[in-house]
């Protein structure tokens, strides 16, 4: 499974769905397709991937033979570097563009004796291992909650903190290792309704006996009644009663508290190896660029609507307006054009 560049939560607020397993793989199927999409509309891949590519020496083909194009597969960071099986000092070889990553090319130097070709052949001469991928911006948004002991354990626990800035779809890393999110399910979080809670919309009020172990953008559990939180002052949690489609009810003292803490992930995810990591290991979430999320949103939402009315979205042009096109959002091609003029790998010619 490739990552995609926004997540399920994201999706479900812009459209106001209610969290459903049916509306959930709808979802997610939607967002692949939309980040593949903007793949292709971009000429590159923007997730980081650790892993080992070869490419064939530039001398037989393209001049100057100093000089490795690596076109879409662009490197954040080099780890090493072969050719014909000989290694070559990451010193003694030049990545551009020199303002930093992605770099598109990489160069012996000149002033060093490092050169292309020492294999039998031109072809699959050249070996890279190193980040491939766009840019690594990455964010710590928590901890975990509990140490994950093995290497095959499929859920992991997480603080407040990075519950509300976690989804499904999301790209995160502990220590080395980089995990999937692929399901979010709830949890205890070990505290209690401290105070009765009437069936109005105006009673926003949740006291709990640590405030600081929940933030704000959290969904929780109470009963049967999910909650976001929009506010935090010290034990009292200020919430949007009813959220993502639950029922408004009334709750009682001494309750329990759940929260989506507890993740299904994909292990050793894109390239990287599966590790056992200590309690309150710090969780560091990967961002794509802002305006690369806005149109996987965007394109997820198009998709979904067009759907769900069975590609029926269409405007009658024509003399007798006799031909149908599908109705799409005026702003949605202006988006992506941004997109492309802001993260697009533009065409390049070569001489050969």
């Amino acid at each position: 499974m490739e990552p995609t560049y926004a997540t399920r939560e994201d999706v479900m607020r812009a459209l106001d769905v209610k969290p459903t397993a049916r509306s959930a793989r709808q979802i997610d199927r939607a967002l692949q397709s939309a980040s593949r999409d903007i793949d292709a509309l971009c000429h590159r891949r923007f997730y980081p991937e650790l892993t080992t590519r070869s490419f064939d020496w530039p001398g037989s083909q393209y001049r100057p033979s100093w000089r490795l194009w690596l076109d879409d597969q662009e490197l954040i960071s080099l780890t090493s570097i072969t050719s014909g099986g000989t290694a070559i000092s990451t010193a003694d070889v030049v990545l551009y563009p020199l303002s930093g990553a992605p770099y598109n090319r990489v160069e012996t130097n000149l002033g060093s004796s490092a050169a292309w070709g020492g294999g039998d052949t031109h072809q699959a001469d050249i070996t890279i291992t190193g980040l491939f991928g766009y840019r690594l911006d990455e964010t710590t948004v928590g901890a975990l909650a509990a140490a994950v002991a093995s290497t095959t354990a499929t859920t992991v626990t997480v603080n407040g903190a990075a519950s509300a800035e976690l989804g499904v779809g999301s790209v995160l890393r502990i220590g080395t290792e980089r995990m999937l999110v692929t399901n979010r399910t709830m949890t205890a979080t070990g505290q209690n309704l401290g105070a009765d809670l009437a069936a109005q919309k105006n009673s926003v009020t949740v006291t709990v006996a640590d405030g600081t172990t929940f933030a704000v953008d959290e969904t929780i559990l109470i009963d049967s009644e999910r909650m976001l939180i929009v506010d935090i002052a010290g034990n009292t949690l200020t919430v949007e009663r009813a959220w993502d489609g639950t029922v408004l009810a009334a709750h009682t003292a001494g309750v329990d508290i759940y929260a989506p803490r507890a993740l299904t992930v994909a292990r050793g995810a894109l390239g990287t190896t599966a590790a056992t990591h200590a309690d309150a290991a710090a969780v560091v979430r990967w961002d794509p660029p802002g305006l690369v999320r806005d149109l996987t949103i965007a394109e997820a939402e198009n998709r979904l609507t067009n759907e769900q009315a069975g590609y029926a979205r269409t405007r009658r042009t024509g003399e007798n307006r006799s031909n149908d096109q599908a109705l799409t959002a005026r702003d949605l091609p202006a988006l992506r054009e941004q997109v492309y003029n802001a993260h697009g790998r533009k065409a390049r010619h070569r001489g050969v």
